[in-house]
């Protein structure tokens, strides 16, 4: 485990614990706003950071197996654990919404108004000052480490801070403007945001648990790199992936098929260390083909030539 991954690894798991120590801080002023309120849309902010806290730990235990050295039973690491803790925390989340959905409908139908606005307030006031802190920290954590767990931890805790402001609005709408339904109105609004964040997490995680390739912007670099080898006269067959915070590339190249396979080393060494040395932390899998060889005749992704559509690309 180099340097880089350990920095990383430490980041990660910095962005996890603050979650959860500000999750449970924040769970113990909710639960006495609530009581003092009596407001849905109060307790739809208490159920959704006991669920923050739930999500946390998971984010931690999952940001902990990730960072652990691939061993003989996981040869390729143990990236994905990440995704799985963030699919956990889209399964909350959606519970979460669920549950304050369900509670302002009975609002609007039961009827009923909230109490001590001037205390709800001050404890969203708090929750909105704290939230903007992690907030930052967690940015600055996915910049530099890429990590799905925190970015599924930071699209919670956006829609915290979002709820919070909610809060604070029906609170006062309610009982300054008389204004009854915001209670309720506001905590269908929040549900709806919250859902809305769970999809949104939940693709992030479906792509790394399938293996979506890289973006297009990362697969071309990528392939203009690799053309910047005169020795390469094509690259097919180029499959990427990310698991964690490591990068999965293979690809096929072509060689004479009168080089000796000294040669053939050399040469692939050097490209794989330039390649490496541009893609930190990546994997990299090169496989020689000799000239003229076809693998799948009439399976285009696996025959063409990517330094081909790199040249078709940049024509007029």
């Amino acid at each position: 485990m180099n340097v880089a991954h350990d920095h990383r690894a430490a980041l990660t798991r910095s962005a996890a614990m603050a979650s959860i120590t500000m999750a449970l801080f924040l769970m113990v002023l909710k639960v006495w706003a609530t009581w003092r309120t009596g407001s849905t849309a109060m307790l739809g902010s208490l159920a959704d950071t006991s669920l923050d806290f739930i999500a946390s730990i998971a984010t931690f235990i999952g940001v902990y197996i990730a960072a652990q050295p691939a061993d003989s039973d996981h040869r390729f690491g143990h990236g994905k654990a990440e995704s799985l803790a963030a699919m956990f925390q889209v399964m909350l989340i959606a519970l979460s919404a669920a549950a304050i959905g369900f509670r302002a409908i009975l609002r609007l139908v039961e009827g009923g108004r909230t109490a001590a606005a001037a205390d709800g307030i001050a404890v969203s006031v708090i929750a909105i000052i704290a939230t903007v802190g992690l907030l930052a920290w967690q940015r600055h954590v996915i910049r530099r480490t890429g990590s799905v767990a925190i970015s599924a931890d930071h699209v919670h805790y956006q829609s915290d801070l979002l709820l919070n402001v909610a809060v604070i609005a029906a609170l006062a709408l309610d009982q300054y403007a008389g204004f009854g339904l915001a209670d309720p109105l506001f905590g269908l609004g929040i549900a709806g945001w919250l859902l809305w964040g769970a999809w949104r997490a939940a693709s992030e995680a479906i792509d790394h648990l399938m293996d979506r390739e890289w973006p297009d912007d990362k697969r071309q670099r990528f392939v203009e790199l690799a053309a910047k080898h005169p020795e390469l006269s094509n690259l097919h067959d180029l499959r990427t992936r990310t698991s964690g915070h490591h990068d999965f590339v293979q690809f096929h190249v072509d060689m004479p098929g009168d080089m000796t396979v000294d040669e053939a080393h050399v040469i692939i060494e050097r490209v794989e260390a330039d390649l490496c040395r541009h893609f930190p932390g990546m994997d990299l899998l090169i496989h020689i083909d000799p000239e003229g060889h076809v693998d799948e005749p009439d399976n285009p992704l696996v025959e063409d030539d990517e330094f081909a559509k790199l040249e078709k690309g940049k024509a007029p």
